[in-house]
């Protein structure tokens, strides 16, 4: 339980920093509407990303793994129109396919910094 709250804090941290650095993306409500992003973006990278992953695995292998930007672009992209179906305004502004490429990267890096960071208390371990 620890481990997905975990998680869930650094999603929700990506999120923010995301919609923070880049001009082209708005949460038009409260910040605690940041916390909702972040289950709905952790909900939908364990279920959809691996289906999308493994579909698209020729792609992948053949961009030396490149094509994981453009999943990331994606899933960012899903975490906004199913954040709007639950009143979540996360709009991402003209061009929607680079700040969307633009915010999925700034997530994805800082998620892995985090991750990095906090790796002992993600296994479980104490120091």
């Amino acid at each position: 339980m620890t481990k997905f709250i975990l998680r869930w804090a650094i999603n929700a941290v990506a999120l923010y920093l995301a919609i923070f650095l880049l001009p082209g993306l708005e949460l038009a409500s409260a910040l605690t509407s940041v916390i909702w992003l972040a289950l709905i973006f952790g909900l939908i990278n364990a279920l959809v990303r691996p289906l999308i992953s493994v579909l698209t695995c020729p792609l992948i292998a053949l961009t030396l793994g490149l094509f994981t930007l453009v999943i990331n672009t994606f899933m960012f992209w899903l975490t906004s129109v199913i954040g709007q179906s639950f009143g979540i305004q996360l709009l991402i502004t003209d061009p929607v396919w680079w700040n969307a490429f633009l915010g999925g990267l700034i997530v994805s890096a800082v998620s892995v910094v985090l991750t990095l960071i906090l790796k002992d208390e993600l296994k479980g371990k104490r120091k």
